[in-house]
């Protein structure tokens, strides 16, 4: 059998990426951080670190290891818990402060505390409406976060923490971890628990409806936005998207998902329900990895910006937004960034598309291109 040039090439790129997985796939087990933090020593001040209550949702099935709470494996129910994330007095805008080795010393570094798993679903409703009510009617929102590909949930909700102190959010964060093996070489085996856990997002939004919550924002990154819109898709084709009238904006962060399919996901949706915000960026090395494996067709997060903003979504454009590393995760890593999808879920109602969003008027002076929505049927 011949090949051609191109299809020779395509091969050589996966033998190659195959050959560093398997060497990436023999690296150390997964390291949890849940629960651990060292005493206080002289002069570390507990009062000084700010604290943030993380509900979590999830498709991973119980660890025995409790700093682990919760594996890369799936499972058939859905698991609730919280914990507290603690932020150190030293922390930078866009990082998270993480020791290279050893336990994490609370006026270093971040930890995520007090883990406590949830008997019942009534039990987990209770306490997010306990929570709510610690805040003033006009605080009392809630933000899902739905993380990315090759992530743990201790990384999770560490970048969840950080994410909720560097851009203010006021609410109540509620974490969706899906079944994520945390590894570089679990690329399939996360693509497909993303599809597994879509029934326990859309199980978890059911159960944040129950509570008096005055709006949900939605935030995803990477392999999670796959969910998040599969998700929301699935909800609009059974008749139950956004029933109750509080979702509010969706902001979809460098998306791992393939241009085609998108077209497809959101083809059930109105005009006025394609209040999407999708963050894009040219640079980003994930993506253009994963548009390798999938034969060149563009992934959304790098996608041809007029082309998105045909399909009525809103398109920012990061790529002149400079932070360290692979350009896969500036939503959290550029503290501009942060603190203008901060000043986005600050607002009430949804996007507005007449120049008054304070989102639009906020990248005035910040390197970024916004294209907003151009329907083309």
């Amino acid at each position: 059998m011949f090949f051609g040039i191109d299809e020779v090439k395509f091969k050589a790129c996966v033998l190659l990426f195959v050959t560093s997985l398997a060497i990436v796939g023999c690296g150390p087990a997964e390291r949890g951080m849940i629960g651990l933090a060292a005493e206080p020593q002289n002069g570390d001040a507990a009062e000084n670190l700010r604290k943030h209550e993380i509900f979590i949702l999830t498709s991973r099935a119980p660890d025995s290891d409790p700093t682990i709470l919760f594996s890369g494996k799936r499972s058939s129910e859905i698991g609730l818990a919280k914990l507290t994330i603690s932020v150190p007095p030293n922390h930078t805008p866009g990082k998270i402060e993480s020791p290279r080795s050893g336990i994490p010393r609370p006026a270093e570094h971040f930890t995520a505390t007090d883990p406590a798993i949830f008997a019942s679903e009534g039990d987990f409703v209770s306490a997010l409406q306990a929570e709510l009510n610690r805040r003033s009617v006009d605080k009392r929102n809630v933000l899902v976060f739905v993380h990315g590909y090759n992530t743990t949930l201790s990384e999770a909700v560490l970048r969840m923490g950080q994410f909720v102190e560097d851009s203010g959010y006021e609410g109540v964060p509620v974490l969706f971890s899906w079944a994520s093996g945390g590894r570089f070489l679990d690329y399939v085996y996360d693509m497909n628990s993303v599809l597994v856990a879509r029934d326990d997002l859309l199980l978890g939004a059911n159960l944040i409806s129950k509570t008096n919550a005055k709006a949900v924002d939605v935030l995803s990154h990477s392999m999670g936005n796959l969910l998040t819109v599969e998700a929301m898709r699935q909800a609009k084709l059974n008749g139950t998207l956004n029933r109750t009238g509080r979702l509010r904006h969706v902001i979809l962060a460098a998306p791992d998902i393939d241009a085609d399919l998108f077209r497809q996901q959101l083809a059930p949706f109105a005009d006025n329900e394609r209040q999407f915000y999708i963050l894009i960026s040219r640079d980003d090395r994930a993506l253009s990895f994963s548009r390798l494996l999938a034969r060149g067709v563009p992934r959304v997060g790098n996608e041809d910006v007029q082309d998105l903003a045909r399909l009525g979504v809103t398109v920012l454009d990061l790529s002149e937004i400079d932070v360290n590393g692979s350009n896969h995760s500036k939503f959290a890593d550029s503290p501009e960034i942060v603190q203008l999808i901060g000043k986005r879920l600050s607002v009430d109602g949804v996007s507005a598309r007449n120049g008054s969003d304070p989102l639009l008027s906020s990248v005035l002076m910040l390197p970024i291109t916004v294209t907003v929505a151009t329907l083309d049927r």
